[in-house]
């Protein structure tokens, strides 16, 4: 396991982006890249070691498919093309399943979803693509029948509307078990990450997963307060009988560090551990800061559609008016104390600035804060050698063991 260090280090100014060079007008557009060097992407981010995302755990033979039926930008072409594979994916899984093979149904019914992910990637802004999340929530839920153990589908009553969660609790011969609360980031979704934490779940930590404000089936868009959210299912969390409420953590990646960090403070009294990676948190959102950054070939698409629907707005003048007043310097929330908190990232990230790990973990009181950053790191810390499988397996998960059983 790499060494998890305490961070001791001045404020970092914010590095530039060069190479993509748009006018202000180009951002709107679905991407920096042609149509040949978007297929080519996201082929590659399947096939070359360790896999980037979306195409993490997908088949580059799936890839190739889709991207040979995508003759234009169109986002309803995007969203046909990976529904192909998908659909051929998922009629394997009814078969199988209709044929009492159910291993081989888990796995084309995950094929599925994951391809129907990239269909409607970074978000739901055209008509196939909301067909498409759809559709992929509806192949990850056939999947989900056959986990063990078993994924229970939450529903809390919250502000007229409900917030839908994924629940999954180990075995504990009648204990009460420690548990992880999962936000989703802005363009990842509760159903890939309710299969991805089964090293906690044999580690006997529960895992409990939902969308971020403004992503899937979450109630409520991002504003200076949406973290109430969070705080209602943690409400009900702590009444679940089988859930240790004095052994809660929260985790949250790419924009929900920004929750993560927000929670270690507004819910610091319940929250033994948080771990916020990739995180925003000031100075991302200050409009020098995304003028630069929506235009990083980092991110594969739509970056600025999928920033801005979190808002609720529409447009580059109104999304960079938005951001400022989400600082946690302007609310507040950097003046007081937090729980402990694992701060992750990499000095390269394109998407978010390293500035604002090194703000949060040098004026953010309370308890202590470790701090794990990769050098060659980009976004979320990952690298070509180091992937985010290996983050997660080799620095968090074992973090969050020490701070929930020992």
């Amino acid at each position: 396991m790499k060494p998890i260090r305490l961070l001791r280090c001045t404020l970092t100014a914010i590095p530039l982006l060069v190479g993509f060079a748009l006018p202000a007008s180009a951002i709107d557009q679905m991407t920096v890249r042609t149509l040949d060097q978007l297929k080519q992407e996201i082929i590659e981010r399947a096939d070359k070691q360790p896999q980037r995302s979306p195409a993490v755990k997908v088949d580059v033979k799936d890839i190739r498919e889709a991207t040979g039926a995508i003759k234009s930008m169109d986002r309803d072409e995007w969203a046909r093309g990976f529904m192909l594979p998908a659909d051929r994916h998922f009629e394997a899984g009814r078969k199988a399943e209709s044929g009492g093979k159910i291993e081989a149904a888990r796995e084309s019914y995950l094929a599925a979803y994951r391809l129907f992910k990239i269909a409607h990637y970074p978000t739901n802004n055209s008509p196939q693509k909301q067909r498409a999340y759809e559709r992929g929530v509806e192949s990850f839920l056939a999947y989900a029948k056959f986990l063990t153990p078993k994924l229970e589908v939450v529903r809390i009553p919250f502000e007229g509307k409900e917030i839908v969660g994924y629940l999954r609790l180990p075995k504990s011969e009648g204990k009460k078990v420690p548990l992880v609360y999962f936000a989703t980031a802005l363009d990842s979704r509760k159903e890939e990450w309710a299969e991805r934490n089964e090293d906690l779940l044999d580690e006997g930590i529960g895992i409990f997963v939902t969308d971020m404000p403004g992503t899937g089936q979450a109630p409520i868009k991002v504003d200076v307060d949406s973290e109430r959210m969070f705080s209602a299912a943690l409400d009900y969390l702590t009444k679940r009988p089988e859930i240790d409420a004095q052994r809660l953590a929260f985790y949250g990646g790419s924009w929900s560090g920004y929750w993560a960090v927000k929670m270690s403070v507004v819910e610091r009294a319940r929250l033994r551990a948080v771990v916020a990676q990739g995180l925003p948190a000031h100075f991302y959102f200050q409009p020098e800061w995304q003028n630069v950054a929506l235009k990083t070939p980092e991110y594969l698409m739509d970056l600025l559609p999928a920033r801005s629907m979190i808002y609720g707005v529409e447009g580059l003048d109104a999304f960079l008016a938005y951001g400022p007043k989400l600082s946690l310097k302007t609310l507040g929330i950097l003046d007081k104390p937090s729980t402990r908190l694992l701060l992750v990232n990499g000095t390269k990230d394109t998407q978010v600035p390293i500035a604002d790990l090194h703000l949060v973990a040098q004026v953010l009181p309370g308890a202590p804060k470790e701090s794990w950053i990769n050098p060659e790191g980009r976004h979320m810390g990952s690298d070509s050698r180091f992937g985010s499988e290996d983050i997660r397996s080799q620095i968090v998960t074992p973090w969050l063991v020490k701070m929930l059983k020992h």
